[in-house]
């Protein structure tokens, strides 16, 4: 299988850098990370790629049971690494990405040797003890109303997923980019993610990490960063001065700014 036009990957920066990849969340592609290549470019070797069923990949390379976990989209992180030889890269994921990275570095030991996780979340739905940010019911409510209408869907929850009330471009954007998203597969990734629970995974994180959360995000409560940081060994937790739940998008400057400076911290 051709893992690079499966994943349409691109590969771009400083051919001598360490190399740093870039992975979206769900709804999203690489497209997404257009305001961030260009703050790593000059000084580290730069992946992108899109998960199967965004954005430009082989979208007849899609399985439902393969996708029906995150184990799956791992599975796909690990051989695009393998496809280009990657050792000790940088793994940067937003949201359901990061908890993918975090399973991939599992898998893939020496592949992986730092993650950066933007706005993650192991767990979505509320227990005791543990706030994730929504009920079951709410959960539920959310898959339902996607699955009935995908389309409509996006319209009502990409503006308050992206945050950002005074700049409706942004929310547009993301609207857009889930709506170019084919909604049988958006489907079951949205399943994947917001069902997942990966609280247990954190702990087995033996590299480097990073965790970054904003000051108000609706899918991803500070309480959830806070979590995330005390469950991965030695990792390091960074608030940005940002709202909403992609602060690549809003906040890049900032987003920017934390990154390289995680990475020249790398040894």
């Amino acid at each position: 299988m051709d893992i690079a036009r499966r994943n349409n990957v691109t590969v771009t920066g400083n051919p001598q850098g360490r190399t740093v990849v870039l992975a979206h969340g769900f709804g999203c592609d690489q497209n997404m990370w257009r305001l961030t290549v260009p703050a790593l470019a000059d000084d580290y070797r730069v992946v992108l790629f899109d998960y199967v069923g965004a954005g430009r990949s082989d979208a007849t390379a899609f399985s439902e049971d393969r996708y029906g976990s995150l184990d799956g989209y791992a599975q796909d992180v690990v051989e695009v690494c393998e496809a280009l030889d990657l050792r000790d890269a940088v793994f940067v994921g937003h949201s359901v990405s990061a908890m993918i990275g975090v399973l991939a570095a599992g898998l893939a030991p020496g592949r992986i040797g730092a993650l950066v996780m933007v706005a993650p979340s192991p767990c979505y739905i509320d227990e005791d003890g543990y706030r994730g940010g929504f009920s079951a019911e709410d959960i539920d409510e959310l898959l339902t109303s996607l699955e009935s209408n995908y389309l409509g869907w996006s319209a009502v929850m990409a503006p308050v997923i992206m945050g950002n009330e005074d700049r409706p471009e942004l929310g547009a954007e993301l609207k857009n980019s889930f709506c170019a998203t084919d909604p049988d597969m958006a489907r079951v990734f949205a399943r994947t993610t917001f069902l997942s629970d990966s609280r247990d995974d954190l702990k087995s994180v033996t590299v480097p990490t990073l965790v970054l959360e904003c000051l108000q995000d609706a899918i991803a409560p500070r309480e959830v960063g806070a979590y995330v940081h005390r469950a991965v060994p030695g990792s390091t937790l960074v608030t940005l001065d940002a709202t909403g739940h992609c602060p690549h998008l809003s906040a890049p400057e900032a987003t920017n700014k934390a990154i390289r400076t995680f990475l020249a911290g790398l040894r």
